[in-house]
């Protein structure tokens, strides 16, 4: 599982050559870029996208490779041990088309868990360039990784280190559509006035853009070797544009990998199952993937108290610079069952991950 040196590879370009040409390029009166993938469909209804597509006369597996970007930071770390530990435990189950598993570690060094989780070394952006806005980094991470890294696998899933897999996922994607969770927070219809100046109107109705962001995404390894520079490419643009970094804030690179994928005319298939987020989703049962990233506060009759230090409380935002204990407190009587799958899933990981430091 360790570390291959394979990936040691210097960067192929010189970063600041490469900003330059991609970053004028975009910004630049040139013509739109070119939609070199299939068009978008209609959208009419999931049923029909799915039902249109013919289904082989023999079930084969269309494995998809997990990739999640990472710094080397305590708290990143251990959540990727985590996440880690998880897509282990499901990968080889039915109903899997889990594949390999790269950690796209984008602090420009090795750290301490090369031998441990398969990484990608790339390098962070210049200095200052992305203006304490730390996710800039992604996309110029994942163009390094496409770039320089041997991907067997035909797909690929971006996750992230705070994801835990509930269950084995299967290739969510059909044809030449990704499959994407939908946030509800990513509105393009509303924020059309500022995405126009990043997808012009020759390029179609605001609509073509996805509610998403660029994780959880399963897309074919072939529409993302396209979208990635431009995904990085935007969002160096709109984080340099006032107004558009006013508007977007911290998911501002979400909503430039949304309209990277629909510049290139790559659409998603929108599952609401992908993924839960509690405590504002109660139930795990039906996903594939619990994304703890609010925190979870309730008094000890099991009353959220939101906005507020519960009385108990899981929020991963109190290990930044130590990881979580082992066993810990389980919610008490009356926490969504989505809450204690959650903490139960850390308790398990936390306990067989060999090492495991608190």
């Amino acid at each position: 599982m360790g570390f291959r040196g394979k990936f040691f590879f210097p960067t192929l370009m010189t970063l600041s050559l490469f900003l330059i040409i991609r970053y004028n390029y975009i910004l630049s009166g040139d013509p739109p870029l070119q939609q070199d993938l299939p068009g978008r469909r209609s959208f009419s209804s999931r049923d029909d996208v799915i039902s249109s597509i013919k289904t082989p006369p023999k079930k084969t597996k269309r494995l998809f490779h997990t990739a999640v970007t990472a710094t080397d930071s305590v708290y990143s770390t251990w959540q990727c041990r985590i996440m880690y530990y998880w897509y282990n435990r499901f990968r080889d189950e039915p109903g899997s088309e889990m594949g390999g598993y790269t950690r796209i570690l984008h602090s420009g060094r090795p750290d301490g868990l090369m031998n441990e989780i398969p990484t990608f070394v790339a390098n962070p952006l210049p200095s200052g360039v992305d203006q304490g806005y730390v996710v800039l980094n992604r996309p110029w991470a994942f163009v390094q990784w496409l770039q320089q890294a041997h991907i067997e696998e035909d797909y690929i899933l971006m996750a992230e280190p705070d994801h835990i897999i509930v269950k084995p996922i299967p290739n969510l994607a059909r044809g030449n559509l990704g499959a994407a969770f939908p946030f509800s927070y990513i509105e393009p219809k509303k924020y059309e006035s500022v995405l126009r100046k990043f997808f012009p109107k020759e390029n179609g109705m605001i609509s073509r853009i996805d509610p998403i962001g660029n994780s959880p995404v399963i897309v074919s390894k072939n529409a993302l070797m396209k979208i990635a520079p431009t995904w990085m490419n935007v969002s160096l643009g709109m984080k340099n544009d006032p107004q558009t970094d006013k508007a977007f804030g911290w998911v501002l690179e979400m909503y430039a990998y949304a309209v990277s994928s629909a510049l290139h005319g790559v659409s998603n298939i929108l599952h609401k199952d992908f993924m839960i987020q509690p405590p504002w989703d109660t139930e795990s049962k039906k996903t594939y993937i619990i994304h703890y990233t609010y925190g979870c506060d309730f008094d000890m009759k099991g009353k959220m108290m939101a906005g507020k230090i519960g009385e108990w409380r899981f929020d991963k935002r109190s290990y930044g610079n130590k990881p979580p204990p082992r066993n810990l407190t389980l919610p008490p009587q009356g926490v969504p069952e989505s809450v204690v799958t959650l903490v139960s899933m850390v308790n398990e990981a936390t306990a067989n991950i060999p090492n495991w430091e608190s």
